[in-house]
């Protein structure tokens, strides 16, 4: 049997020489308690004051700075040739192709032959016309002549018999002074000049009416040969019109019809594109239609460079909620572009010259641009603000804010429109 010893009923008697050591213990583990009590303390008291708690890692924080400012928009264009004109129908008729679609054509090249019978038919009779009008105006002419030439001959006649009347006058003058004619004689003579005056007067007349008369008839008839030529020429450009060749150079479209098939006048035929000469076709949104204005700088972005443009057209009414416009480059153009590519174009709308800015976000659109949080001592206060023009990168910033101060740009739908929000560390 083994006898235990009486270690267990031992009891340490801490002499005094230990106290201080233990006082310092008590101290530092009060220094110590202290501290923690400060540096926690403000966070327990941003932590009261917060109605919810996120994550700092889950938000993107912005700082509110000055400078210049572009207010822009961003759509999406698609290329369309500036050039590419449609040929139609001239006249109701059978066509022949002479190209295919895709075909490269010159300007001037033949695309197609149109036979319309009926027009050419029509031109052959009104040069029918025209020659029959020719011919009689030709007529005209020489029996005009002759005409004259008889009016001619009447006035020397009635000369003629005037000097006669006036000769036999002066001689029974002499024989009635003498008493070798009687009085009936001498009165004779003198009625027989009086006729042959007469004669001669109204023939010279004559001629003169019959002249003005020919010349009245040979102008009308020039006239109606003149219209008669004009309405030939205009038959005559018809039916070359038949011949349809290219307005410019190109390449060919898709074809609007099928070999030898009639055709109407002014259907659609083909369309010609020119490819030296691009422009973008864009959709604007229709917020924006009050603010755009023909000439407006436009970029153009083409494989990783930007090109300049110009705002040239708008269209005069919305659809679709959009409006149509065109740019066009200004010195530069792509030389790798195709039709009905894609493009994204950046409209210049208005600059702006020292203001505040902040970039966009997604609290934009969460807050309808009327509150952000602003971040101070570790807690988002929501902070009503103004914001006014917008670009595709930063925003204006109105009222509300100074520059320097930093606010949360991500999403605010789940702060649930809390007043603070405290950003924790993990």
């Amino acid at each position: 049997m083994k006898i235990k010893d009486t270690s267990e009923q031992d009891i340490q008697v801490i002499t005094s020489s230990h106290k201080p050591k233990r006082f310092a213990l008590i101290a530092i583990g009060t220094l110590l308690a202290a501290a923690l009590i400060w540096q926690v303390a403000p966070s327990a008291k941003r932590w009261s004051q917060a109605e919810k708690s996120v994550s700092i890692d889950r938000i993107r924080i912005a700082t509110i700075t000055r400078g210049d400012f572009t207010r822009d928009i961003s759509v999406l264009g698609r290329v369309v040739a500036a050039v590419r004109p449609t040929v139609y129908s001239p006249a109701d008729g059978t066509i022949t192709l002479a190209i295919e679609a895709g075909h490269e054509v010159e300007a001037g090249q033949t695309l197609a032959i149109v036979d319309s019978p009926e027009l050419t038919s029509q031109l052959s009779q009104q040069q029918a016309i025209f020659e029959g009008l020719q011919s009689s105006f030709e007529r005209k002419k020489i029996l005009a002549k002759k005409q004259q030439l008889i009016d001619r001959k009447a006035v020397d006649l009635a000369n003629v018999k005037l000097t006669a009347a006036k000769r036999e006058k002066r001689r029974a003058d002499q024989g009635y002074k003498k008493n070798a004619i009687s009085q009936i004689d001498f009165e004779k003579s003198q009625d027989d000049l009086e006729n042959a005056t007469l004669l001669q007067r109204h023939a010279e007349q004559d001629a003169a009416l019959n002249i003005e008369s020919l010349d009245f008839d040979s102008k009308s008839l020039l006239l109606d040969l003149r219209r008669q030529k004009l309405m030939v020429a205009e038959l005559q450009r018809q039916v070359n019109g038949l011949t349809i060749i290219s307005p410019v150079k190109g390449i060919v479209g898709n074809l609007n019809i099928q070999n030898k098939t009639f055709l109407s006048k002014n259907q659609a035929i083909l369309t010609v594109v020119d490819l030296s000469q691009f422009e973008v076709e864009i959709d604007i949104p229709e917020s924006y239609a009050d603010d755009l204005a023909l000439g407006m700088t436009v970029a153009v972005q083409f494989e990783q460079q930007s090109f300049s443009a110009r705002l040239v057209t708008i269209s005069p009414e919305i659809l679709n909620n959009q409006v149509t416009g065109r740019v066009r480059f200004l010195d530069k153009m792509p030389v790798k572009l195709r039709q009905n590519q894609r493009l994204n174009t950046q409209i210049i709308l208005e600059p702006k010259l020292d203001i505040l800015q902040v970039k966009r976000g997604q609290f934009l659109e969460s807050s309808g641009g009327r509150y952000a949080y602003l971040i101070k001592d570790g807690l988002a206060h929501k902070t009503v603000i103004t914001t006014g023009a917008r670009s595709l990168s930063h925003v204006e910033v109105l009222n509300g804010l100074s520059a320097g101060d930093q606010i949360i740009i991500s999403g605010t739908d789940s702060f649930n429109s809390a007043e603070k929000i405290l950003l924790s560390q993990n």
